[in-house]
């Protein structure tokens, strides 16, 4: 059994490798001739975005059949976000790829439901929000990705985790670090972008791994401790975005975890209907220390001497 397993890997590691050299060919060719619009965004002279497409195909079709379904619904709507972009809706103020995302999490919460993941479904699909954090500078996401894979294997071993479906339990957390090991050496590079398609897919992936592992508490330990392996990998840029961005000028590492779980442009909608146009202070020490500036700070109040004008760029990421 274990040697197909590896036989597989190999083959899966040469698809991937390959595929994603393919694709991302395919997208300068046609990029450079102005067919493919937000997939090749003018990001140092040009790069392809969504080449996580490869991934999240090769995800669907050999991830375990019985969560399948889970990274070919997540992925199916986040290609689309990639395609459209920042793009709104012109009768409602929201962007196309937020209403899908959301979308995209309810439906894979439900059906995790009816898989028997039971409320494991909601944090696989509330851990699409950090992974999407995550992938904002060339190459983290891959390295949380790989990082968290065996992390999942290690302790699946320690836990004498049983198999499932006849397959080792460590297949599927091994799966997606050889997915993913295959992909990223170009996004290390600087020289695609895995896009929403490729994030959400390894973080849905990923979050079924967290269960697999132990069930809920599994889930939402390895959860944790992701999302804070995020914050650690991002704290840098981060630290420049508060500063600059947010005029929060001693940010902890309570606010970039914060930010990692309610940040990007969901959270700040969300932020929108609740506070409306309000911006409330937050002075409590321990409330800071917890990240509670970045929870409550809202980007669309009014007058709000703390937040510099949506026309300057983002700071958030240097893709």
């Amino acid at each position: 059994m274990y040697m197909t397993m590896v036989y597989a890997f190999i083959f899966v590691f040469i698809i991937c490798l390959l595929g994603t050299a393919f694709i991302d060919a395919l997208f300068r060719f046609l990029g450079k001739r102005g067919y493919l619009g937000n997939l090749y965004p003018n990001v140092r002279g040009g790069i392809p975005r969504g080449v996580g497409i490869v991934p999240f195909a090769i995800l669907a079709l050999y991830f375990l059949p019985k969560f399948n379904n889970l990274v070919l619904i997540i992925g199916i709507f986040a290609f689309i976000d990639d395609i459209f972009g920042r793009r709104k809706f012109n009768f409602i103020n929201i962007e196309i790829g937020q209403l899908l995302r959301g979308i995209g999490m309810i439906l894979v919460m439900v059906v995790g439901f009816i898989h028997g993941l039971g409320f494991s479904s909601i944090l696989i699909a509330l851990l699409i929000q950090p992974m999407n954090i995550s992938d904002m500078q060339p190459g983290s996401c891959a390295m949380v990705t790989m990082v968290m894979s065996i992390v999942t294997v290690i302790f699946m071993y320690l836990i004498g985790t049983a198999p499932i479906d006849e397959l080792p339990a460590t297949y599927t957390p091994l799966l997606i670090f050889v997915v993913c090991l295959a992909y990223c050496p170009l996004d290390f590079a600087g020289k695609i972008m895995m896009g929403e398609v490729g994030n959400h897919s390894f973080a849905v992936a990923l979050g079924v791994a967290f269960y697999l592992t132990g069930g809920f508490w599994w889930t939402v330990l390895l959860s944790i401790f992701t999302v804070c392996f995020i914050a650690f990998v991002r704290r840098n840029t981060l630290k420049v975005f508060f500063r600059q961005r947010l005029r929060i000028l001693d940010p902890t590492f309570g606010d970039y975890i914060m930010d990692v779980l309610t940040g990007g442009g969901l959270g700040d909608l969300l932020r929108k209907w609740i506070f409306r146009d309000k911006q409330y202070e937050v002075n409590n020490d321990i409330l800071i220390s917890l990240g509670f500036r970045r929870l409550l700070f809202n980007p669309h109040a009014m007058h709000n001497d703390m937040f510099i004008p949506k026309d300057q760029p983002s700071l958030r990421g240097n893709y």
